[in-house]
């Protein structure tokens, strides 16, 4: 029977290193960001500037945020990943760079679905026009109240209506879609006894039944 040997001290600091390595790793930070052929970067110590067919957007950066570039892909590291700072915003920055790039190369599209007896939308000419900051476009929606839901449509977003039951939005910016996604859902929250609502992509709420008496 062969006995098993203690670690040296060596290996001992080998195999802890080791361990602090995986464990302030960031799984999302250290993914490398594929760049399209079609945009380009500009960096300073402070911000990053993405330019693409769909237009120019800049981020903030913090001062220990490195972006290293290569011809095909974009790596982004921190200076010291022990400090809890750090860690979180490798991953946070990474994924603003890449919401970022697709952004400014194909946008970000969405789909609201309205579900419910005589529920529609239409887009109309906003008898506003631009005064409030809009663009000038709105949103007329039946959903279920003895009078019509109106929504301006901010400049930057796109909307469209293929089917009185179902509305497009289109955004170079994934966080200012997902608010005024979340806007326009507000105006019908889906409900859970008839599955009536406004329905965001591919969304499903499961149909509560009622008790009887």
């Amino acid at each position: 029977m062969f006995l098993a040997r203690a670690p040296t001290t060596l290996t001992r600091i080998h195999l802890h290193a080791a361990h602090r390595a995986s464990v302030h790793l960031s799984h999302i930070g250290s993914k490398p960001i594929p760049i399209p052929p079609n945009v380009s970067f500009e960096t300073t110590p402070t911000s990053i500037a993405v330019t693409g067919p769909l237009g120019t957007t800049s981020l903030p950066l913090f001062p220990f945020v490195k972006i290293d570039q290569t011809p095909a892909e974009l790596l982004v590291s921190v200076e010291d990943a022990e400090m809890k700072q750090q860690r979180q915003m490798w991953g946070t920055t990474r994924t603003l760079i890449a919401n970022a790039i697709t952004g400014m190369s194909e946008g970000f599209k969405v789909p609201l679905y309205l579900v419910g007896v005589g529920y529609r939308a239409a887009m109309e000419e906003d008898p506003r026009g631009t005064a409030d900051g809009g663009s000038g476009k709105r949103l007329n929606m039946k959903l279920g109240y003895s009078h019509s839901v109106y929504i301006p449509i901010p400049p930057h977003i796109t909307a469209e209506v293929p089917l009185p039951t179902k509305i497009t939005l289109f955004c170079t910016d994934k966080h200012q879609l997902g608010l005024f996604t979340a806007k326009v859902q507000s105006l019908r929250e889906p409900e859970p006894y008839k599955g009536k609502g406004i329905f965001v992509g591919n969304e499903t709420r499961s149909i509560k039944s009622v008790k009887k008496k």
